[in-house]
């Protein structure tokens, strides 16, 4: 009698401790009301990923925000992780965030480490001078120029491969050195996405110091980091980007953020109206 008591006891403990576990999930959950989700997403872009105290703003926010409610999650159970472009594979990898929205481009050899759902919005690669610079009108001009960018994107090499050979390329870990540095008069410009470079021209502090040159190059499509097969995930997040979109809230979210940035997006790909295949 005694040993049939202490089994119970056992088996009651175990399922006591098996709904706990569900219950303080940390993103591996489906996503029922009790789960936490932690979110990766830039810190230093305004207009789409921006940390001012305690308040995260911008596009890739609100749209992470709107994706986690529709698989389940409260917002008040999301927890934001900054993930600057040269760690996003490995914050995947490692497990330390579920889903990424960093302005991050979909590209083929970013596909061989991680899964993209996706896009939620498409992009230009473009360029950032100071107000008063006459000389630099698009990417062929930049020969003998001090370019900035992020160590870990792409757009300052695809500039120095395809349109200026003699660039002076200079790295920082994050947008907000290269635009310090702009400003400073230490390089000449800054590329990145057109997205990103109007979102710092609009802030106030920056009023009437810098400009968009407005000449694309390029297309960047920002999709959402997964964990490399995350098939599950990758299906429910393009279901929710497609009602984001049908509902009318991904044009809200982005007058929101965007719309006083004076950026230019292709109306024939802005919202996007089809997503990628989940593999």
């Amino acid at each position: 009698m005694r040993q049939r008591i202490i089994a119970a006891l056992g088996v009651a403990a175990l399922a006591t401790a098996g709904l706990a576990a569900c219950g303080n999930g940390s993103g591996s959950g489906s996503g029922g009301s009790g789960d936490k989700i932690t979110i990766g997403i830039k810190y230093d872009q305004p207009g789409l990923g921006l940390k001012e105290g305690s308040n995260y703003t911008g596009m890739d926010v609100d749209v992470a925000k709107y994706v986690a409610k529709e698989m389940g999650y409260d917002e008040k159970n999301i927890t934001f992780k900054e993930s600057p472009s040269a760690q996003r594979e490995t914050l995947l990898e490692n497990g330390q965030v579920k889903m990424i929205f960093a302005t991050y481009s979909i590209t083929d050899k970013r596909k061989e480490k991680v899964s993209f759902a996706g896009p939620y919005l498409v992009a230009g690669q473009d360029l950032l001078v100071k107000a008063d610079n006459t000389d630099i009108t698009g990417p062929d001009s930049l020969n003998g120029k001090k370019l900035c960018s992020v160590t870990g994107s792409t757009s300052a090499q695809k500039v120095k491969d395809k349109f200026a050979k003699t660039v002076q390329l200079q790295e920082y870990d994050t947008y907000s050195k290269c635009v310090e540095a702009l400003g400073a008069g230490a390089i000449d410009a800054l590329t990145t996405d057109n997205t990103i470079l109007a979102g710092y021209a609009a802030q106030a502090a920056n009023k009437g110091k810098f400009k968009v040159v407005g000449k694309t190059f390029s297309t960047e499509r920002y999709g959402v980091g997964l964990k490399k097969g995350d098939t599950d995930t990758c299906n429910k997040v393009n279901a929710a980007l497609k009602k984001m979109v049908d509902s009318g809230e991904w044009q809200k979210a982005f007058d929101k953020n965007l719309g006083d940035s004076g950026v230019k997006l292709d109306p024939a790909t802005n919202p996007p109206k089809t997503f990628d295949a989940c593999a």
